[in-house]
């Protein structure tokens, strides 16, 4: 049994513990905890947005009161318990959220009455396109162009590591529109997945298997309406929904090494060894008190960050940064630390800690690597010594 005493830290409120509890039941019922071996992700993908959709967990993704209401600290619940339960449950959920972002943020009323109804709904698939071959981490070394035409726009180049390409019905698209030099000179578009000139150019095989493609682009054309906040404020868009979402993938993190922790309590209390159980083993003990206080603190760190947007109101940068890099690098450790306690059975296709082996190792690197994390967080520091 998954420990819930976070549930009651003052972090969180009466409507938080609810929301917990109720996704709980619901994804005990619709998703289970079994592994989840993935046969055709595509589909299995579309029918999870619609089960979301459905059960009405996509409005906290996707809120329909706008912006203001996007509670970091529900999604973070959200993705901490989907995770538990399922790697690809959590991807279908925070994808919703992260490929409509930039249009809850900063589209017009129209694009958001266009766009954000079908995807709450999980009728509608969204992405967010912003790494390129080139320039991941780097967003200022982006190659894309979009070029002014009569009436819109026109987008050439590639992007790829796009989650939900080949499936999304439209991507938030990131494009280099030369108002300036850098990473000012960056603007945002809302593209349709049938647009003339948008070609899924390949789709990419990763080791825990979820929807992921290269796009290209070529006199891609678009209408003016479909620019996503001002021309040149693209990096702006980027940040400001990130910080959102950069969170929650420690939460994310967090759901999994909750879920290892739980099954390494499990092997290590019913396995024997010696003509007694794994557990009376001081340095199996050692591994679990490193595991609990690794999860506590990222338990922490992450809803500190919730809850500094959330209450506070204000940008979270370096506790976004901090939550991320501490719960990614701590679920790895975890997890690690489960399997090795499972053993040789640890390795076995069909054992929940070998598929969370694979699915964990992603979020140390999309989102902002933990590289970039640690710069961010000494930047930050510096900036404010120096102040």
């Amino acid at each position: 049994m998954a420990d819930r005493s976070y549930l009651d830290w003052p972090f969180l409120d009466d409507h938080h513990r609810d929301f917990a509890r109720r996704l709980e039941a619901w994804a005990e019922l619709h998703i289970g905890m079994g592994v989840h071996p993935h046969t055709d992700v595509d589909a299995e993908c579309r029918a999870l947005v619609r089960a979301l959709g459905e059960g009405g967990w996509l409005s906290c993704a996707v809120p329909e009161q706008g912006a203001d209401a996007l509670d970091v600290r529900t999604l973070c619940l959200a993705r901490e318990i989907l995770a538990r339960y399922s790697g690809l449950s959590d991807f279908a959920f925070a994808m919703q959220g992260l490929g409509t972002g930039a249009i809850t943020l900063f589209g017009t009323p129209d694009m958001q009455a266009r766009i954000l109804p079908g995807v709450r709904a999980g009728e509608r698939i969204a992405a967010f396109a912003l790494s390129e071959p080139e320039a991941g981490s780097d967003v200022a070394a982006m190659a894309m162009t979009a070029v002014r035409v009569t009436g819109g726009w026109r987008l050439d180049g590639e992007k790829t590591w796009i989650s939900n390409g080949g499936i999304a019905d439209f991507y938030v698209v990131f494009a280099r529109s030369g108002e300036a030099a850098g990473s000012r000179g960056i603007s945002a578009f809302l593209v349709e997945a049938g647009t003339p000139g948008l070609a899924i150019a390949e789709r990419i095989e990763v080791i825990a298997p979820h929807p992921l493609a290269t796009l290209r682009f070529e006199n891609c054309l678009i209408p003016a309406a479909d620019l996503i906040g001002v021309a040149g404020e693209g990096f702006k868009v980027a940040m400001a929904t990130l910080d959102v979402f950069r969170t929650t993938v420690g939460a994310a993190a967090l759901g999994f090494a909750r879920r290892a922790f739980d099954e390494a309590l499990q092997r290590a209390s019913s396995r024997q060894l010696f003509g007694a159980p794994l557990a009376d083993l001081q340095m199996t003990q050692a591994k679990l008190a490193d595991m609990a206080v690794a999860i506590d603190a990222s338990a922490l760190l992450i809803y500190r960050a919730a809850w500094s947007r959330d209450v506070q109101g204000r940008r979270v940068t370096r506790e976004a940064a901090m939550a991320k890099l501490h719960a990614t690098e701590a679920a790895q450790k975890v997890i690690d630390d489960a399997l090795q306690i499972f053993g040789g059975l640890g390795v076995k296709v069909g054992v929940k800690v070998e598929e969370l082996y694979r699915e964990i190792r992603a979020l140390r690197i999309y989102e902002g690597a933990s590289e970039v994390q640690k710069l961010i967080i000494a930047r930050q520091a510096l900036a404010a010594f120096r102040n």
